[in-house]
């Protein structure tokens, strides 16, 4: 037999909003269902200093490949070779809106167990470290640029 009346109790403000910020309640799922893809309103600050990284690396990488382009290098994103004729301005943004739309899917699913076997904060390692190897290789072809140029 339903219970529920049909009309919402709580009340959604800045307030709760706030309180749920400060003190988060939901760090495990709490059905068996949740087992594989929990829901959670918490995240270890080991996520954190993932999202930062790899933010920072692409921050880095955006820099990088300004300089590379000034060198006479191609964009090879589509989307972000879209972005380069309106300025520098889009490109930046661009760049970070992208970036940090894909960590959110990445930190929505961190607690998950992709295809039941994978952690989904590994996948977060996995994009740091891509990142990293990126940036070694801008590295190396800004210092080949500098000698040509």
């Amino acid at each position: 037999m339903e219970r529920r009346s049909g009309q919402e109790r709580r009340k959604r403000t800045l307030k709760t909003y706030w309180q749920g910020a400060r003190t988060p309640r939901r760090r495990s799922g709490r059905r068996t269902s949740d087992l594989h893809y929990p829901v959670i309103d918490w995240h270890s600050p080991r996520v954190l200093a993932l999202v930062l990284g790899i933010l920072g690396l692409s921050v880095l990488d955006g820099a990088f490949t300004i300089v590379l382009l000034s060198h006479g290098a191609v964009e090879i994103n589509p989307v972000m070779a879209r972005l380069l004729p309106h300025g520098l301005g889009w490109f930046a943004a661009g760049k970070l809106a992208l970036t940090g739309a894909g960590l959110c899917v990445l930190v929505a699913c961190s607690r998950m167990r992709l295809f039941r076997v994978l952690p989904g904060e590994s996948i977060l390692y996995l994009v740091l470290l891509c990142y990293a190897a990126l940036i070694l290789y801008e590295t190396h072809l800004l210092e080949f640029a500098h000698e040509a140029g």
